[in-house]
């Protein structure tokens, strides 16, 4: 079963894209692309990032088993 986590060892400022990217099997780029968009566009964007920084656990060896 997938989780979803934070991937910070991949990530730019708190992982949260890559860890998205990872558990959507899209390309990190393109979630950041998408991400911005969001942002530009509403002000949901930043204030769902900030969520997902302070809620999604920190990915790590002892949570994918």
């Amino acid at each position: 079963m997938k989780k979803l986590y934070k991937d910070k060892s991949n990530g730019k400022i708190s992982g949260v894209c890559a860890g998205l990217a990872e558990y959507s099997n899209m390309d990190v780029k393109v979630v950041r692309f998408l991400w911005l968009m969001l942002a530009l566009v509403n002000v949901m964007g930043p204030i769902l990032y900030l969520i997902c920084h302070f809620v999604l656990p920190e990915k790590s060896e002892e949570n994918l088993f």
